[in-house]
């Protein structure tokens, strides 16, 4: 429960001045969740990008462990894709946090 309690500011004189008033709470009036239902969804959106990114990173693997196969490790998905996907997530996430409910 709220209850409000006045304060009156004396001078020097004793006259008043001014009054104040003060609300006190006992709990908490906002309630709910920090985010609505669009900001979770731009979330998970944001982490399966990082993920996905995170697996383009990982690629394959060599077809022989004797050899190899400079074409595989540095290929272009490994390189260039998987990073920026893996950006492209972690903008999502930050956006998600930042727009409103």
């Amino acid at each position: 429960m709220a209850k409000n309690k006045g304060y009156t500011r004396r001078t020097e004189d004793g006259e008043a001045s001014a009054s104040v008033t003060v609300k006190e709470t006992s709990s908490p009036e906002r309630t709910g969740l920090l985010f609505g239902k669009k900001n979770y969804t731009f979330m998970l959106i944001g982490i399966g990008l990082i993920f996905l990114g995170l697996i383009l990173m990982a690629g394959g693997h060599m077809p022989s462990p004797d050899v190899w196969d400079e074409s595989l490790i540095y290929s272009p998905v490994r390189i260039t894709v998987a990073p920026v996907v893996i950006l492209a997530g972690l903008v999502m996430n930050v956006w998600a946090i930042f727009v409103r409910k």
